[in-house]
């Protein structure tokens, strides 16, 4: 606390400017708060005991405390105040008894005694505590009329697997640089997450704007996942095969946002060469996607557009966020790949490399396309580049191979084209970029 405030530099005196900036902002912070409360403080024998004025003694009363060098006086005042709030607690004789007021008395005083410490942290605070008392009406309607009792049940199993289990697994990979508990945990919580975006993005916007916004935001979880799901729902009669089909190329700019952010992390020497391919592919993927959500017939824009078995994405009365099972299951595929991959280039050595990326992108582009930037550098002897362009290739005829199966012969007629327009469009700049440049 001497660092921040310098309290006695002379060991006689306080620094009089320092303490006074702590106190008007003890003195502002308590004024914030009890501005608030005084509206809801009420009239006659039910009101509430605190206002403004109670809230900016309290809150100068901690900062004075906090600036006092006298042993345990802070420690009385925290007691003196906690005191009086359980006390008029106790004799509160209103309709709706809460202990609202009486915990923000008490943590005004801490706000008043941190300002001592760091002035804007404690403003930090109070506005934020402060925020928080205002909303109160629409927390409640949030928590008891807008959030369904499966949305608050997925929303503590995300907060546990991030707060929780995520500190708690070691963060080492097992064997070589795969199988490291934490990155799949922490690709679980992201799996998860992406899930509860596009979930809440269906209640919020128009059905148009929910697919582009969720077919997105699932691509970055699985392409071909989102594309199967959105052929699910033509098949079964729920949506407009061009309108699916759009979102299911604008799921492919996340595929190709995603290979960028792969090649960054994993090689940042294929970054060099992958960025002018992937993003010219991306361009032409997105704009494609856009022309057939907006031409898409009016019939097919009110339907479910996705399946919870596929990307945890609500289906018709169905109020989760997510499927705790089907994004377990990805990250598992996904670290499964990485394995494969390095099994085939142990075994195979860089003919390995070709035959796992081969295999491997049948199911899943990115984390093949990890182990392969990590095999190896663009324009190298052996077959790392041959593999990112077969990659590329073998995954769009996987995209294209469950269209047609799970959406038909018309939801594929209309994704093929740009599906397979953008992925030889990224092979052929990337192929002129490492061989013929």
């Amino acid at each position: 606390m001497s660092d921040v405030l310098n309290w006695m530099p002379d060991g006689h005196s306080l620094d009089v400017a320092n303490a006074a900036a702590v106190l008007a902002c003890a003195l502002g912070c308590g004024l914030l708060v009890g501005i608030e409360r005084e509206r809801r403080k009420g009239q006659g024998p039910s009101r509430a005991f605190a206002g403004v004025r109670t809230f900016a003694l309290t809150c100068v009363t901690g900062a004075a405390a906090a600036l006092m060098p006298v042993a345990g006086l802070m420690i009385v005042g925290a007691a003196f105040v906690a005191g009086m709030a359980l006390v008029a607690y106790w004799r509160d004789r209103s309709d709706d008894p809460g202990a609202t007021t009486e915990l923000a008395l008490v943590l005004t005083y801490m706000i008043g005694a941190l300002s001592a410490w760091s002035i804007p942290l404690a403003a930090a605070l109070a506005v934020g505590m402060t925020a928080l008392l205002a909303a109160r009406h629409r927390l409640h309607a949030l928590a008891s009329q807008w959030l369904s009792a499966g949305e608050v049940r997925d929303g503590i199993i995300l907060a546990a697997l991030v707060l929780m289990a995520l500190p708690l697994v070691p963060n080492r990979p097992f064997w070589g640089d795969v199988l490291n508990p934490y990155r799949i945990v922490q690709l679980l919580a992201l799996l998860l997450a992406v899930q509860s975006l596009a979930h809440f993005c269906r209640r919020l916007l128009q059905a148009r704007h929910a697919v582009i916004f969720s077919a997105f935001a699932s691509g970055f979880v699985s392409s071909t996942a989102t594309i199967a799901t959105l052929g699910l729902s033509v098949r079964q009669g729920q949506g407009d095969a061009r309108l699916m089909a759009g979102g299911g190329l604008i799921s492919c700019v996340a595929t190709q946002v995603q290979l960028l952010l792969v090649a960054s992390a994993m090689q940042p020497a294929w970054l060099s060469v992958l960025w002018v391919p992937a993003l010219s592919s991306a361009v032409v993927a997105g704009l494609l996607g856009w022309w057939m959500v907006r031409g898409a017939q009016a019939d097919g824009s009110d339907a479910v557009v996705s399946s919870p078995r596929i990307e945890g994405l609500p289906s018709a009365g169905d109020d989760r966020m997510f499927s705790l099972r089907g994004a377990a299951a990805v990250a598992g595929l996904l670290a499964g790949m990485q394995v494969l991959v390095r099994v085939m280039e142990q075994w195979l050595g860089s003919s390995g490399v070709l035959v796992g990326t081969l295999l491997g992108a049948l199911v899943d582009l990115h984390s093949t396309m990890a182990a392969t930037f990590a095999a190896g550098l663009p324009g190298d002897e052996g077959l790392t580049t041959v593999a990112v362009v077969a990659g590329l290739l073998i995954h769009a005829g996987s995209k294209s191979l469950t269209a047609g199966l799970v959406g038909g012969r018309r939801y594929l007629a209309w994704l093929a084209p740009g599906l397979w327009g953008h992925t030889i469009l990224c092979v052929m700049v990337l192929a002129a970029i490492v061989w013929w440049v």
